[in-house]
């Protein structure tokens, strides 16, 4: 019988253990997902397309939110190099992170309310739709994984969020 107790004993610190270390992994990742997050919008609010393309993985999708798809990392940058030097020149994004999802160890999923502000007030697409207070507002989806070298934006897809719609405060 002390032999059972013992193999229980060892099983559950082994459990315990292993539970403790993927929390910790998740929050280790966490924060370098958190750092990228916080990245993008510095770099964004920069207009500085090479800075916010630099955890775009190399043959990453992109979804815009006209519903243009591009592939791979060079895309994604000229997408945004032209927007920063149009419509989307010395705007400011402030992204709020609505979920925070592991899948796997090295797959997250992160969803994102995206306000932009600061837009001039001609030279607008009419596709963007800006609520009363003159924002665009998104929801950006982000597929990442873990590469060497650390985290990496597999799959971007942002859609508007259309006038009307409640947004959270």
């Amino acid at each position: 019988m002390k032999i059972n107790s013992v193999i229980k004993s060892a099983l559950v610190f082994t459990l315990i253990l292993a539970s403790s270390r993927l929390h910790a992994q998740n929050v280790t990742d966490s924060v370098s997902i958190q750092s990228i997050l916080q990245q993008e919008d510095q770099a964004w609010n920069k207009g500085d397309a090479p800075a916010y393309s630099q955890s775009f993985s190399a043959d990453g999708t992109f979804t815009n939110i006209g519903g243009m798809f591009f592939r791979g990392y060079k895309a994604f940058l000229d997408q945004h190099d032209v927007i920063f030097k149009s419509f989307f020149k010395n705007t400011v994004l402030k992204q709020k992170i609505v979920s925070l999802k592991f899948i796997r160890a090295d797959v997250a999923l992160l969803e994102t309310l995206c306000q932009v502000s600061g837009f001039a007030k001609e030279g607008l697409p009419a596709r963007l739709q800006l609520d009363a207070k003159g924002q665009l507002n998104t929801r950006l989806l982000q597929v990442l994984a873990k590469e060497t070298g650390g985290w990496k934006v597999v799959s971007y897809h942002n859609v508007d969020v259309k006038p009307g719609t409640p947004i959270p405060e």
